[in-house]
C-alpha cells in the first residue's frame, strides 16, 4: 500500500491509507470546517463510513445536499450546481488505478466535473475493492460492476418513493472522466482496507 501512496502522493493528491471505516470517517472529519460550503457527489461510500450523516446532521457548514427529501428536481440541479462551486466536495471514487489515474462514470455529471475543476477540494473515500490495474480496467470496473449495481440501488429507491423505476445504463453511466493528476493537495483520497461501495 506504500508504494501506491507514493505513486498517489506524485500525482498531486493528499492522500492516506486507514485500516476501517470508523478510521476514515475520523480523517474525514479534520477537513470539514466551521463555515465551509460542501457539495456531495453520490456516493454508497461515503453513506457507509457515517459521514453522509455527519455532514447532514451539522450545523456550521453549508452543505448543499441534493439528495434531501421532498426538495423538487429544480432545487436538486440548483445544489448540485452549488456544490460544484464549493470549498469541499465529498464523494467516492469508481475506481483508482495503481498508477494513480482515477476513474469516474456519472448520469448528472456533477461528480465527474467536480473532479476537473470548480471545488477548492475534493474529498474521495475510497474502499480497496476500486483499486485496479489500469485505466482500461477502471472503465469496466465502472460498467460491470459500479453502474450495474447503482441501477439496481436507484431504482428501488424509486420503487420505495413511490415512482417509477427508470435507471440503465445509458442514464446512470453517460459521462465519463479519467483523472492522472492535479495541483497539490486538492484532491484528498482516503483509502480504506475494506470493500465499500460499488
Amino acid at each position: 500500500m506504500k508504494e501506491l501512496l507514493d505513486v498517489l502522493n506524485k500525482c498531486g493528491y493528499d492522500s492516506h491509507f486507514v485500516k476501517t471505516k470508523e478510521e476514515a470517517l475520523n480523517l474525514s472529519k479534520t477537513y470539514i470546517k466551521e463555515g465551509m460550503s460542501i457539495g456531495l457527489g453520490g456516493s454508497v461510500t461515503v453513506d457507509q463510513i457515517g459521514l453522509l450523516n455527519f455532514l447532514t446532521n451539522k450545523k456550521d457548514i453549508t452543505l448543499h445536499n441534493q439528495y434531501e427529501l421532498g426538495i423538487t428536481m429544480d432545487e436538486n440541479k440548483e445544489r448540485r450546481r452549488q456544490g460544484l462551486v464549493s470549498d469541499l466536495f465529498v464523494t467516492g471514487i469508481n475506481a483508482l488505478t495503481k498508477d494513480g489515474k482515477i476513474v469516474n462514470a456519472d448520469g448528472s455529471g456533477n461528480r465527474v466535473a467536480a473532479f476537473c475543476f470548480g471545488p477548492k477540494k475534493i474529498l474521495a473515500v475510497v474502499g480497496i475493492n476500486k483499486i485496479v490495474d489500469s485505466v482500461e480496467d477502471g472503465f469496466k470496473r465502472v460498467m460491470e460492476v459500479a453502474a450495474i449495481k447503482n441501477i439496481d440501488r436507484m431504482n428501488q429507491k424509486s420503487i420505495e418513493m413511490g415512482k417509477e423505476p427508470r435507471q440503465n445504463i445509458n442514464t446512470i453511466a453517460n459521462k465519463f472522466t479519467w483523472v492522472k493528476a492535479d495541483e497539490k493537495d486538492r484532491i484528498v483520497i482516503i483509502l480504506v482496507d475494506e470493500e465499500l461501495g460499488y
